[in-house]
């Protein structure tokens, strides 16, 4: 790699990193979107829409969805923004203030690392990582940049959830001891699809980017690389992070000291290799007080759970917390409601959503990251959480973690699963 595209003099970025590139809080944040397909339109969508931001460039690798994209913020009566496929020469742009990442997982950590290294601010899709080895180092150039760096995990940012949080925290259902995580959604087969030429337009080796060189294929292009390890985390890390975030946040972003286990690629015959169904289960252990937590994924029909998801067939994404008091119940990202004693008598509730990125926003202006909802370092341990459970998955045995740092110990095939071999030269760095 060409190492001007995203390096700077250790002097000149300790410059760039120690203040913000606005001159006051009323000035124009300039964002660039990377990865911008499917959520990726969110994220434009979500900056269109507030003031003084201006979305200054977009970087995609497919420059069909690249020129789409162009169009709609034109449309939209929005300025056209500059067009980029290789995010690397739009980190040369010093006038751009943040960066927005939306692309596979596989590409995550060492784009916000690049985007740190320029001087960027960022926001960055769940998971913020894809691998435990990652974890460490999205948290590490953060802090060493003085960046802003915000996970893409919305309900940090939704009202109810924030206050079911404080609930819990004051002890309204009691002594907590069982968080549950639930992701049950109607995933049909992605079939089988043949090895053949890359579409025009693609640049192909750069959405590998860190990933082993192999064929294209769409089953491993748009979407569906969800479903294979060298790209993405199956939906433990796609809806399921989600859900494993909300139990960490209420868990108090604490590593476990076990992580076991069982599931499979149940019922259909096809290309994908990350499981459809998939539970794994925790044991936290701190100053003697033995808690679990437990996080479900199923692809297909399936029934309801405390009434999160309503009555109609269909998914159920969200939370349940077990107390001594009663439980606290989480439908998505913007509702819970609690049932309380032997009783089970209606507790507190509330509806209410919040906007992730308009925290990140604010928080670039003003620069007091302890404002911040969804933070890196709070991310990089439900992240790991995640690894933790498709590792043990992986090998198939019960993992033994150290509580404070959240290592696998002792288990030399499970350690070689915290990191990946990187593809030169796309190689998240020893060293931030």
């Amino acid at each position: 790699m060409n190492r001007r595209y995203f390096l700077m003099t250790s002097a000149g970025v300790a410059g760039a990193a120690g203040a913000s590139t606005l001159a006051s809080p009323n000035d124009t944040v300039r964002v660039a979107c990377v990865g911008i397909r499917g959520q990726g339109g969110s994220h434009i969508g979500q900056y269109s829409r507030m003031p003084n931001v201006e979305i200054a460039a977009l970087c995609d690798v497919d420059e069909s969805v690249l020129n789409k994209r162009l169009d709609e913020v034109e449309k939209r009566g929005k300025k056209r923004p500059a067009a980029f496929t290789d995010v690397r020469k739009l980190l040369e742009d010093k006038t751009i203030d943040a960066v927005s990442i939306a692309t596979p997982n596989h590409w995550h950590t060492l784009m916000t690392i690049w985007a740190c290294q320029a001087g960027k601010d960022v926001y960055v899709e769940k998971p913020c990582t894809h691998n435990i080895f990652e974890s460490r180092q999205i948290v590490a150039a953060a802090r060493k940049y003085n960046r802003v760096v915000a996970h893409g995990a919305n309900s940090r940012s939704g009202p109810a959830i924030i206050e079911a949080m404080q609930k819990m925290k004051e002890g309204l259902i009691g002594d907590v001891y069982h968080a549950r995580g639930l992701c049950y959604k109607w995933r049909d087969t992605i079939k089988r699809t043949p090895v053949e030429p890359v579409p025009a337009g693609v640049h192909y080796d750069l959405w590998l980017g860190p990933a082993p060189k192999r064929e294209y294929m769409r089953n491993r292009f748009h979407y569906n690389w969800h479903w294979f390890w060298d790209y993405g985390n199956g939906d433990f890390g796609n809806q399921g992070i989600h859900e494993l975030d909300i139990c960490s946040w209420g868990f108090g972003n604490k590593y476990p000291v076990k992580v076991t286990a069982l599931g499979g690629h149940f019922m259909f015959d096809d290309d994908q290799e990350t499981p459809n169904t998939l539970t794994v289960l925790y044991e936290f252990d701190g100053g003697g007080k033995r808690r679990m937590m437990s996080f479900e994924t199923r692809h297909w029909i399936t029934n309801h759970e405390a009434s999160i998801g309503g009555e109609k067939p269909g998914g159920t994404v969200g939370n349940i917390f077990y107390g001594s008091n009663g439980y606290l119940a989480i439908d998505g990202y913007n509702k819970y409601w609690t049932c309380l004693g032997r009783e089970q008598q209606a507790g507190p509730a509330r509806t209410q959503g919040g906007n992730n990125w308009a925290n990140f926003i604010e928080v670039v202006r003003s620069r007091k990251m302890e404002d911040l909802n969804a933070k890196i370092e709070d991310a990089a341990v439900s992240c790991t959480l995640m690894h933790l459970g498709n590792i043990a998955y992986r090998v198939g045995r019960v993992l033994r973690v150290d509580p404070n740092t959240g290592d696998i110990l002792g288990d030399h095939e499970a350690k070689k699963l915290s990191t990946r071999a990187y593809r030169k030269p796309f190689v998240v760095p020893e060293k931030v």
